[in-house]
């Protein structure tokens, strides 16, 4: 079986802080230097962020990020669908995908991004692993990305003030550390599959994994793609 270890890495870098973390993102990075300049160059202040605070300061960007008044999540599906019921059906072809891999999701959702990285990371089947990655996990990462754009961060917090009244997090340090990671992930999978036609369109199953043939339509998303350098 073919193991992409580059997605085991990348992986690591979107599980929860713990005694490893830091050995982890710094051999993340190592492999990135030398198979992906252009990740290992866009992920750089991520690095030194990790490198110069503590685990328990780590921990702490980590929940404020995707946690606590979050600014993405790490749920593919809600990323892709939000609400709509076709996070359900998602998430029920995910979990039957991971459990056809025999990968271990351990707490987590079966498309939460470190559960969807290791997947591709073992996934035998080539002709789906190419339709996986342009037309679910690039797509959601483009999302993910939007999300940490300064004006929708800034309209989420103006929401969140106006209808729950919480105390904002406007001035934490470093609360948009995780995008370079992210971005760095976005280009090593762009990397890997350059050649794979998407019709230069971002398309989303509109009933989960197995509408990647399109026999029951795809859905095209009308978001602007972000930057991806």
């Amino acid at each position: 079986m073919e193991v992409r270890h580059q997605y085991s890495v990348l992986a690591d870098l979107f599980r929860y802080p713990k005694e490893d973390y830091i050995e982890n993102v710094n051999a993340c990075v190592t492999f990135l230097e030398n198979r992906y300049p252009k990740a290992f160059n866009e992920i750089q202040p991520f690095f030194e962020f990790v490198n110069s605070h503590s685990l328990y300061e780590i921990e702490e960007v980590f929940g404020k990020t995707f946690h606590i008044q979050a600014i993405c999540y790490l749920d593919m599906g809600y990323v892709l669908f939000a609400e709509d019921y076709k996070r359900g059906d998602f998430l029920v072809q995910m979990k039957n995908e991971q459990r056809k891999a025999n990968n271990d999701c351990g707490e987590e959702l079966a498309d939460n991004l470190p559960n969807v990285l290791s997947l591709m990371a073992i996934l035998e089947d080539k002709e789906f692993l190419e339709e996986f990655a342009v037309r679910v996990v690039k797509p959601a990462l483009q999302k993910m990305l939007s999300e940490f754009d300064e004006a929708r961060i800034a309209l989420k917090d103006k929401v969140r003030k106006k209808k729950q009244k919480v105390i904002l997090l406007e001035d934490m340090e470093n609360k948009n550390i995780y995008q370079y990671a992210l971005q760095a992930i976005y280009n090593v999978v762009d990397a890997d599959y350059a050649e794979v036609n998407n019709n230069d369109a971002l398309i989303v199953p509109t009933i989960g994994v197995d509408a990647l043939n399109c026999n029951t339509g795809c859905g095209t998303t009308s978001q602007e793609p972000v930057k991806t350098n």
